[in-house]
């Protein structure tokens, strides 16, 4: 049986068993510890000296950071619909309200002329927003230059949900720290990984203490097991943090690899383009940085002779090839089919005709061989 070639598997270095093996020797088995305060102090410093708490799963970090803005029952938060359930999911834990918007045609992120209507709109029906979630989706970074302003306008804080972004960037500024908070995921398909986790990031030293405070159980000062306000068992453990050490000593060579993966798909797939084709791909603006974490491409069924992302698909699984759809937007998810969206149809083309390729930073020459030789055959047909 042929060896399968997955999506993003982890990508383990040589490292990460010395930074755990560490952890055993020293017995910091228990939750926090030495590899959870190194860990956030390379963290901070990849990230510029933001301020960073590391928790469990991206999603816990973004819960603690509508809590932070205080989001709470009856509120309303603008979120991006072509994401992940994660990036809408911890605004319902609050009983609140997420306003879907639409995505811009270029990055796939949040659309800022439509962010602006949906404010305005809020406005004056006599509501207000209490915050603004944007995604930077696949690793590309949204249109911060434009987003920004429109917040800063209207006074709405933002949370910058970088949880696929980490080593993007624009104009050298990383991805991350452009929200009054910012969350990155660790989870196992991520660029790197704790197998679970994530952090939350602020230029805010007191927001971060806070929301360590609120992520180990908001336990009081003191002797005595006292609680005056809910908490959560966010924090993560030292074992792995241990393992993201490991992980972030690596972090350039992996977004190195990603964006090599990149380039090749779009090389190969410009030849067929060539051929009478028309394979698209998500573009990178000027001055921006993705870290390509997933590599997608937009196949038009109209411009490709029938050909569509479901049959490229099963050709690839039928040789132990993992291909995924792209995010299926929360506008057309059954749990928020009721919601608010401002639309374009942009997320919509982009959810019939996306297909996420292979794009681990562990792909070999001959991983890329089989891939090609299987879209060969499929392609030939057409």
């Amino acid at each position: 049986m042929k060896k399968r070639i997955w999506l993003s598997p982890p990508h383990m270095s040589k490292s990460e068993m010395s930074f755990v093996q560490e952890a055993f020797d020293t017995n910091w088995i228990a939750p926090l510890g030495p590899g959870v305060d190194e860990f956030e102090r390379q963290l901070s410093a990849q990230l510029k000296g933001y301020h960073v708490t590391a928790v469990n799963s991206g999603t816990a970090a973004l819960h603690l950071a509508l809590i932070l803005l205080n989001v709470g029952q009856g509120d309303e938060v603008i979120c991006q619909s072509f994401t992940f359930a994660a990036s809408a999911n911890p605004v319902v834990y609050l009983g609140a309200t997420p306003i879907f918007i639409d995505s811009d045609p270029d990055t796939w992120n949040i659309d800022p002329v439509l962010l602006e209507k949906a404010i305005q709109d809020r406005l004056s029906l006599g509501k207000s927003v209490k915050a603004i979630v944007f995604v930077n989706l696949y690793g590309m970074p949204a249109k911060i230059e434009s987003i920004l302003p429109i917040a800063e306008k209207y006074s709405i804080p933002i949370i910058e949900d970088a949880a696929e972004s980490l080593g993007s960037s624009i104009n050298n500024i990383p991805c991350g720290t452009f929200g009054t908070l910012g969350v990155i995921s660790f989870n196992g398909n991520k660029i790197i990984t704790t197998s679970g986790g994530g952090i939350l990031i602020s230029k805010e030293n007191k927001l971060i203490a806070t929301a360590k405070h609120l992520a180990t159980q908001a336990k009081d000062p003191g002797v005595s097991y006292q609680h005056s306000q809910i908490g959560y068992n966010y924090r993560i453990s030292n074992i792995l943090a241990s393992i993201g050490i490991g992980q972030l000593s690596v972090l350039e060579e992996r977004v190195l690899a990603r964006r090599s993966n990149y380039n090749r798909y779009v090389d190969y797939f410009l030849n067929w383009n060539l051929k009478g084709f028309n394979f698209e791909f998500q573009i990178e603006p000027a001055g921006f940085y993705s870290n390509r974490w997933l590599t997608c491409i937009l196949v038009d069924p109209i411009k490709n002779k029938g050909l569509d992302v479901e049959i490229i698909r099963l050709a690839l699984e039928n040789d132990q090839i993992e291909a995924r759809p792209v995010w299926k937007p929360m506008h057309l998810q059954p749990i928020f089919s009721s919601s608010l969206f401002y639309s374009n149809g942009v997320s919509d083309r982009l959810f019939q005709i996306g297909l996420c390729l292979p794009s681990g930073s562990s792909l070999t020459d001959e991983d890329f061989d089989r891939i090609f030789t299987c879209l060969d055959t499929l392609l030939n047909k057409y």
